[in-house]
């Protein structure tokens, strides 16, 4: 029996089995086992090839066999270009090859090289239809062997894991369950109509996609706080904006659209980060230090802080409420501000020497400045969603 369904001949079955090799997906783990290397360091090219051959055989794996269930058991699909035994042989030397790959890991670098590979074949062979049908494994299961590549990647080259890596790692696993939430959102019609539980059909549509972009800025702000920690290289935030930039256009979007516009926008996000982990072109260079203006740096922050509230509350036409609530809290904040500083709590060095009503008049300001702020983004966010709702 051949392996191709349409047509017979060795170039028939080649370009079959080449037809399951799906770059949009398959790229991603490839350059995450190389961006775990990079993090290393200096790193053996001969074991990153090996470790990037073991995830291709492992995203191959969950291609076939997610294509033969969704054709030969659900008939989920409408063509397949391989038989159903083509489809068993194409497992079996994916399985061969990733075991061999593995093996050599094992052997060459150690068994804790092979123990942190072999999980990606389980993710893969398993996606259908065993971790496809739940929200938890159908959204996590692809970023879970990213996850793993960039670990594996890096452990291959040092045989140990630091916590620079583990942290690329899981912003990588929360970025990409966000991505995978609004992929999986393109077929909710179908999933909900076989009752097959993505987030999408289990939250509700606009839930899920409201999850999945709160998911996508967590992603990003674990950047930041990995950057001002010292874990990451100072430049690595830009690969956070460039990437943020993308995900405020894809909220407005369909979810075709959407997904299409953040899976290109997480390979810029990747090819930034490698930027920064591999040249570090800022490091050394010292932050932009505002003190120079002396005893007006504090009422400079509010000043420009203040301005981006006026900005926000200009957007969603939030000035009232705005008002109304400084006006409640204000005695409340009072209070409690002039308490913490009476008792030295803290202390203010870089304001005017003003004072109002025992307390510093930056302080007066800032009691209007942050809940203005708060209001502001609030009202903006809820007036952006109210705006921008994914189309059914």
């Amino acid at each position: 029996m051949a392996i191709a369904r349409h047509e017979r001949g060795l170039r028939a079955d080649l370009s079959a089995l080449l037809s399951q090799i799906h770059p949009v997906f398959m790229l991603p783990p490839l350059a995450a086992s190389w961006f775990g290397a990079v993090v290393a360091g200096e790193f053996a090219i001969t074991v990153g090839v090996v470790h990037m051959t073991a995830m291709f055989f492992a995203v191959y794996t969950a291609h076939i066999k997610d294509g033969y269930i969704d054709f030969y058991h659900r008939g989920e699909d409408d063509d397949h270009p391989l038989t159903s035994r083509g489809c068993r042989l194409a497992l079996g030397g994916a399985a061969v090859g990733f075991v061999l790959c593995t093996a050599t890991l094992g052997v060459v670098v150690g068994p804790g090289a092979a123990l942190l590979t072999l999980p990606t074949w389980f993710i893969g062979y398993l996606h259908a239809p065993q971790l496809d049908t739940n929200p938890i494994t159908t959204t996590l299961g692809y970023p879970t062997g990213i996850a793993l590549a960039i670990l594996g990647g890096f452990y291959v080259q040092t045989t140990t894991i630091s916590v620079e890596i583990a942290g690329f790692a899981v912003i990588f696993l929360v970025t990409l369950a966000g991505v995978k939430i609004i992929d999986d959102e393109q077929d909710y019609d179908y999933d909900q109509s076989i009752d097959k539980q993505t987030v999408s059909v289990f939250l509700g549509r606009h839930r899920a996609r409201a999850l999945a972009t709160t998911l996508l800025w967590i992603g990003m702000i674990g950047v930041l706080w990995g950057t001002l920690g010292g874990l990451f290289p100072p430049s690595t935030p830009a690969a956070a904006i460039a990437f943020g930039s993308i995900v405020l256009v894809a909220r407005r979007a369909t979810p075709t659209i959407a997904t299409m516009l953040l899976i290109r926008g997480a390979y810029v996000f990747l090819a930034l980060l490698l930027v920064a982990v591999w040249f570090r072109p800022l490091s050394g260079t010292m932050l932009p230090d505002i003190t120079i203006l002396g005893e007006y740096t504090y009422l400079a922050t509010e000043v420009f802080f203040g301005a981006v509230a006026f900005g926000l509350l200009a957007y969603a036409d939030a000035f009232y409420s705005a008002a109304r609530t400084i006006v409640a809290l204000y005695p409340l904040a009072y209070v409690w501000d002039w308490y913490t500083l009476e008792v030295g709590v803290f202390d203010i060095t870089m304001r005017t020497g003003y004072e109002l009503a025992g307390i510093p008049i930056e302080e007066h300001i800032f009691m209007i400045v942050v809940p203005a702020l708060v209001i502001g983004l609030h009202e903006a966010l809820r007036s952006a969603s109210a705006e921008s709702r994914p189309a059914e």
